[in-house]
């Protein structure tokens, strides 16, 4: 009966002593002073109801579920019984407003047909001394009136006061969903501001990234060039001279490597999104890593949700993503080999349907103060290497309007596993917008 109401009026009840319970107990106490005071039944049902009100908040933490219809019937049977001990004539009592307090309870806890139910028993208990009272003394149809309009009273009350605890209840909740949604517009405010503010910088990163390659590689190609020739020129003649030629062709073919990688990264985004399933991209990167792979065996788990949707993707740049993660979690593992979990399923973040997909591996793992990092330029756990890779991979998620993020990978089956999982989200629907200067790309 009402126990929605119910269980919340009671969540939002402190069991604590609290001021309204001071003033219950005042009032009660001047009940106590008054006439006739001689009657010690009327001083001990008084008591009751003190303690009653005292013990009405631990009873409903208690019991969130009965205990508030416990309280009101040990309220409406202590009202009964005071108005017997306070007249002869129990139905001309003038104690009888202390139906009210069963019938403000009520209201308090329940829902509005609940509280008019609760308030037809009170009444029921009050009218039940008209019988006594018609066997010892003859009635006369004024009593009966003065008795009606006390009773429309108690559900005029009744109705009042849960109407009030209703809207106050339908505010709080309503206040509480404005106050949720406007610490998660915040949140969303705040991270974008940050990834706005990265984003400026790793633009400007880039910039200086694309003009110093620029200036490096028309050099190297100068140099390359010199060296193929002097390979050439004196490869009969001086072979030391000829191998040093060689080494210096080598290094500049790495350099060249690297210079291409940062033209990559300064290179603004261009993506061509067209409806794709995940789940063949997925495993034409785990087929092409595999094929170039010569360390330790790596057992493959894959955990493919069926019937998965299709979603905006660029093949080519979501292959690129998936093989560098992949093959960051084939060296990780090393000549040991290890395990690789891949799994897609739907998922929701951020108020937006999508795809999430996991790569995780038994490698070392992402130290816990670098994965914050981990996808900003120039920062690896590798001991080669630039760190290009991840911020690569970053930004073509952010082209998906998706986002990245790695975590353990701990498995509640085996608690002292290691590893790195990588966890991407793809949205199922990508907002139109306009094609971003590499300024306001946001690396997730």
């Amino acid at each position: 009966m009402g126990r929605s109401h119910v269980n919340a009026m009671s969540e939002g009840r402190d069991s604590k002593l609290n001021w309204l319970d001071l003033l219950w107990l005042l009032l009660l106490a001047g009940l106590a002073v008054l006439p006739p005071i001689q009657e010690y039944h009327k001083q001990l049902i008084l008591l009751a109801f003190g303690i009653l009100q005292l013990s009405e908040g631990w009873l409903v933490a208690r019991l969130p579920s009965r205990g508030p219809a416990y309280i009101v019937l040990l309220k409406i049977a202590l009202a009964t019984v005071l108005i017997d001990h306070t007249n002869e004539i129990a139905i001309n009592s003038y104690y009888y407003p202390i139906y009210y307090l069963p019938i403000v309870t009520a209201a308090e806890y329940f829902s509005p047909l609940a509280t008019l139910l609760w308030t037809a028993l009170a009444s029921a208990a009050y009218c039940s001394y008209l019988y006594p009272a018609g066997q010892e003394f003859e009635i006369g149809t004024e009593p009966y009136e003065l008795l009606a309009i006390r009773i429309l009273f108690f559900f005029l009350a009744a109705m009042l006061v849960n109407r009030f605890v209703v809207e106050n209840r339908r505010q709080t909740k309503r206040y509480q969903e404005l106050a949720e949604a406007l610490s998660e517009t915040n949140r969303k405010l705040e991270l974008a501001q940050a990834e706005a503010r990265r984003s400026e910088r790793l633009a400007a990163l880039g910039q200086l990234s694309a003009g110093l390659a620029h200036e490096i590689r028309n050099p190297l190609g100068v140099i390359k060039a010199s060296a193929e020739m002097l390979n050439q020129k004196l490869k009969e003649s001086t072979p030391l001279a000829s191998e040093l030629a060689g080494y210096i062709s080598t290094e500049v073919n790495r350099l060249s490597a690297l210079v291409t990688r940062f033209l990559d990264f300064a290179r603004p985004l261009h993506t061509e999104l067209t409806p794709q399933d995940i789940t063949p991209v997925l495993e034409r990167s785990l087929q092409l890593v595999a094929t170039m792979w010569k360390g330790g065996p790596v057992a493959v788990e894959r955990h493919y949700q069926e019937d998965l949707p299709t979603i905006p993707l660029d093949e080519s740049l979501c292959e690129q993503a998936f093989v560098n993660i992949i093959q960051n979690a084939y060296d990780a593992m090393g000549s040991e080999g290890g395990r690789l979990r891949v799994a897609a399923e739907i998922s929701r973040s951020l108020g937006r349907d999508g795809i999430e997909v996991r790569l995780c591996d038994s490698g070392p793992g992402v130290p816990e103060d670098l994965r914050e990092q981990i996808f900003n330029p120039f920062v690896t756990t590798k001991k080669t290497g630039v760190g290009l890779g991840l911020s690569i991979v970053s930004k073509i998620i952010d082209g998906h309007q998706g986002w990245i993020k790695v975590e353990s990978g701990r498995s509640p089956d085996s608690p002292q596993s290691q590893g790195a999982c990588f966890v991407m989200f793809f949205p199922l629907a990508v907002e139109a917008t306009r094609s971003r200067p590499e300024s306001e790309l946001v690396i997730s």
